[in-house]
């Protein structure tokens, strides 16, 4: 029985540690629109990386565009079918469906990794004299696409994180399936892996 509840303990200990350590949230204690508060201010733009539920990711960086928090959205990455449009541009006619002009909207194509999202992402903040982004993606991947933006920005970028907090792949219940267990696993041996040099 002792060893029954000490498990119990563990697993408890570990769902929650892993949906708060996958997931940061820089915008939790702000209000839904920027403000003078510590951390709350605009940003120059809202980077959302495709991915899982590409969708999702997207209606919540065109949510943070309209309650206006950036004047420009940023959507990152290739297409997963090669015979249709990217992913990016996909994001960009749903943005564009939602009321953003295509004005504000920026998109990056190639990108079919993390990494890559981060390395070709930089060099279109570099190339518009971008030093402050809100970062967008599912709350699984939310912390190594932080890891890996950082790396890339080497401070020259200030970023905020700000996850997707449901999608059709993850929610606060992701635990109770295998996918959810699949994914929080695989994204934390893949955070070993940048710490270790080895991010893709």
């Amino acid at each position: 029985m002792k060893s029954l509840i000490i498990t119990g303990i563990a697993v408890i200990v570990v769902i929650i540690g892993l949906s708060v350590y996958l997931a940061p949230d820089d915008l939790a204690g702000c209000s839904d629109q920027p403000s003078s508060q510590q951390g709350c201010g605009k940003a120059d733009a809202v980077v959302a990386v495709s991915g899982g539920d590409t969708s999702a990711r997207t209606r919540q960086a065109v949510d943070l565009y309209h309650k206006g928090w950036a004047p420009k959205l940023i959507f990152s990455g290739a297409a997963r079918d090669k015979s249709g449009p990217s992913n990016a541009e996909a994001m960009r006619r749903e943005a564009r469906d939602l009321g953003v002009p295509d004005s504000d909207i920026i998109t990056e194509e190639y990108s079919e990794t993390t990494k890559q999202n981060a390395d070709k992402t930089q060099a279109i903040l570099d190339r518009n004299h971008i030093s402050s982004v809100i970062i967008v993606t599912s709350a699984y991947h939310q912390r190594r696409a932080s890891l890996e933006f950082g790396a890339r920005s080497q401070g020259s970028v200030t970023i905020r994180n700000h996850p997707v907090a449901s999608d059709d792949q993850w929610s606060m219940w992701w635990w109770l399936t295998p996918t959810g267990w699949y994914l929080a696993v695989s994204e934390f041996v893949k955070i070993v892996a940048f710490y270790v040099g080895g991010s893709r």
